[in-house]
């Protein structure tokens, strides 16, 4: 019986795709290496100690419908479309070496007829007429008896919408967790023209097979055809969860201030785990009353648009005579932390 196991996903929802992935992690024999390819629709990818508010354009990715998805490994904030080919290669210690499937990618691409070179910690790069040029990148994660090693292929993905999602708007955020360091990218679309997310899966499948000398026939796997995997929908749960993809964020403050007809009013949040834990507002109103209120309401709220719009426009049973004032404030509010 080989001891190479490949998987192929046929779905493109991220969380579904991360889920799996973690369960085979958890679940898989330390003597068997693992390949899975996927992919998936537009999606920001973070690492497991960044914080989206810090990285990501919140509001524009709310806007356009974008998903934000944390994975378990470290590293930095990705943008994920259909144009990229995702791979994971796993296996047991000590066998587990980042280097071997860093070199099955590059024996792949030079099977495509491309010719790439590992560089820094965690990327692929390609020469182009304007230079070296980043199509891959990687993250890792090790246990006590396994590893893996996860990564993308930038085929034909939509460049121009990395600044879209990756340039977080200006807030007065004060943060702690990694952040991402932005590389200069191409797509290998541009090197080969009639490059495919089906001859990439190819290539690196027969790369995997000639290292290991031992070929298994792939499993694909849809949110209505997966394998076996105990504990799956617990996991996909969490991975799809508010609790999990923001209020994971390391520890951070936030600052933000306005002025209204009716008077100028400045906030203060301590936010840990996602969590408004205290809160101080500042006003020149004449009547700070609501703002008082409003104050403590904040205390144990998640730190979220939403939510905290809510607890502004609560108030108004309580202060119905500053009624416009609160939704003035409450539509502040939701817009200055998405």
């Amino acid at each position: 019986m080989s001891s190479l196991r490949l998987l192929l996903s046929e779905s493109w929802d991220p969380w579904f795709n991360l889920a799996v992935e973690e369960c085979i992690f958890r679940q898989m024999p330390t003597t068997q290496r693992v390949l899975f390819l996927w992919r998936n629709a537009e999606t920001v990818v973070i690492g497991r100690a960044q914080n989206a508010w810090k990285e990501c354009n919140t509001r524009r990715m709310d806007e356009d419908g974008i998903r934000l998805a944390r994975r378990s490994s470290g590293g930095g904030a990705v943008f994920h479309d259909l144009g990229n080919c995702c791979f994971t290669f796993m296996a047991g210690k000590p066998e587990y070496d980042k280097s071997v499937s860093t070199g099955i990618i590059l024996h792949a691409l030079e099977a495509l007829g491309m010719t790439a070179e590992a560089s820094g910690r965690n990327d692929l790069v390609v020469s182009t007429a304007d230079g070296m040029r980043k199509v891959s990148g990687s993250a890792y994660r090790e246990t006590r008896d396994r590893g893996f090693h996860h990564g993308t292929l930038l085929m034909n993905a939509d460049l121009s919408r990395l600044a879209d999602y990756l340039n977080p708007d200006e807030k007065k955020l004060q943060a702690k967790g990694i952040t991402s360091v932005r590389s200069r990218v191409a797509n290998l679309q541009e090197l080969q023209p009639d490059i495919s997310y089906e001859r990439i899966c190819d290539a690196v499948t027969q790369s995997f097979f000639d290292y290991y000398g031992d070929r298994c026939e792939p499993e694909l796997i849809s949110p209505e055809a997966f394998p076996d995997l105990p504990g799956f929908a617990e996991t996909f749960a969490r991975q799809s969860s508010w609790e999990w993809n923001f209020g994971q964020a390391p520890d951070f403050a936030h600052q933000l201030d306005t002025r209204f007809s009716w008077g100028g009013v400045e906030i203060h949040v301590d936010v840990e785990r996602g969590i408004i834990q205290r809160c101080r507002i500042y006003t020149d109103s004449l009547n700070p009353a609501p703002l008082e209120a409003l104050q403590e309401k904040l205390q144990g709220e998640k730190y979220q648009p939403q939510s905290v719009s809510r607890q502004a426009e609560e108030l108004i049973a309580e202060f119905p005579q500053q009624r416009e004032e609160l939704l003035q404030l409450a539509a502040w509010l939701g817009e200055s932390l998405r």
